[in-house]
């Protein structure tokens, strides 16, 4: 069941957001709605999902139990500046 939805957006992030719909053949409606869904269905795993390749590499590095890694960047960038 589809329900109206008003939004508040900038003028030219919603005249960009036409222009990309009308290139791509698609409405600004089912954009949004492709968006509002990834985003659901993605708040507990990663926003952002790794390339095959990053994939592929993270599997090669075996980290310390308890490993935390801001802490192991923080050492790295306090040895790289010092």
């Amino acid at each position: 069941m589809n329900t109206k939805l008003t939004l508040n957006l900038d003028k030219e992030v919603i005249q960009r957001a036409k222009r990309y719909a009308e290139e791509n053949k698609r409405s600004l409606s089912s954009i949004v709605e492709s968006y509002f869904r990834f985003l659901t269905e993605h708040e507990k795993k990663e926003l952002m999902p790794f390339s095959p390749i990053v994939k592929e590499l993270s599997s090669v590095i075996e980290l310390e139990k308890g490993f935390k890694l801001k802490d192991g960047y923080q050492d790295y960038l306090i040895e790289k500046h010092s």
